[in-house]
């Protein structure tokens, strides 16, 4: 009789063990509601919302109605930053092949230029103002200079390869203004801090949301993130990379017909 009440002392102490070890997790982690897929179309819709209304509405503010209604659409627009860049992180961790990822980014960087100049200038070309999808490939590429960094460096206190990281940082973001890619250093530095405390979300959070001062409204897209489940979901990768250069050369078109 004591030996089968060891066992069940014994046994409830593993199952409490690892009951707290899954809360360590979620506190960490965040509670796992939505798949990747859904946390895009979150992002998608936000997107749009936001760029319609620089589009559309900006041009149209008389401090009425239109006003009100533009405000709630900025407050909704910073949604989807927060959300791209932290699917991008996820993505470096597990897509594959890392190359094809880069090289994607930039293509449709290319592809995404005009209709982000038309959409944001009015202009068919702006050397001024370049799109996310190369600020993308910016963080992608930081991020895995020193992911291989940390693995060469491994058999040395973390300290130091913490601290060799902070150069390679500061150069990026210094490229990132230089090049004037959307979100410059905010990207650079939300990446960042995504990379060192991925699977640790709320940790990383406050970090990034000081990184974005300047949008007090993307904490709740930051929010969301810890909704993530871990799971890819239903997705269709071209659609993925067409909708950011497709809608923005649709509401350049109307922005330059219009005159706006």
């Amino acid at each position: 009789m004591k030996v089968h009440n060891y066992k069940i002392e014994n046994n409830f102490e593993q199952a409490e063990g690892a009951t707290c070890e899954t809360c360590r997790k979620i506190t960490l982690n965040g509670i796992g509601l939505l798949s990747g897929a859904q946390l895009k179309y979150i992002a998608f819709i936000s997107m749009l919302i936001d760029h319609t209304n620089k589009t559309l509405l900006y041009p149209y503010l008389d401090g009425g109605i239109i006003s009100a209604v533009s405000d709630v659409f900025d407050v909704l627009g910073r949604i989807a930053f927060p959300i791209f860049i932290y699917m991008l992180v996820e993505g470096y961790f597990h897509t594959r092949n890392k190359w094809k990822y880069l090289g994607m980014l930039l293509i449709f960087g290319v592809i995404s230029e005009i209709p982000y100049d038309m959409f944001s200038s009015g202009v068919f070309f702006e050397w001024n103002a370049n799109n996310i999808m190369f600020t993308l490939a910016m963080v992608l590429a930081m991020i895995w200079i020193i992911d291989v960094l940390r693995k060469k460096m491994e058999k040395l206190p973390k300290a130091v390869w913490f601290i060799a990281t902070i150069p390679i940082v500061a150069i990026v973001c210094l490229i990132s203004m230089n090049l004037a890619v959307d979100y410059d250093y905010h990207a650079i530095l939300i990446g960042y801090f995504l990379y060192i405390f991925h699977e640790k979300s709320a940790i990383a959070i406050p970090f990034c949301y000081l990184a974005m001062f300047k949008e007090p409204w993307a904490l709740l897209g930051f929010g969301l993130t810890l909704t993530y489940n871990g799971k890819r979901g239903r997705q269709n990768k071209l659609v993925n990379y067409l909708f950011y250069p497709v809608h923005m050369l649709i509401l350049g078109i109307i922005r330059m017909c219009l005159g706006l």
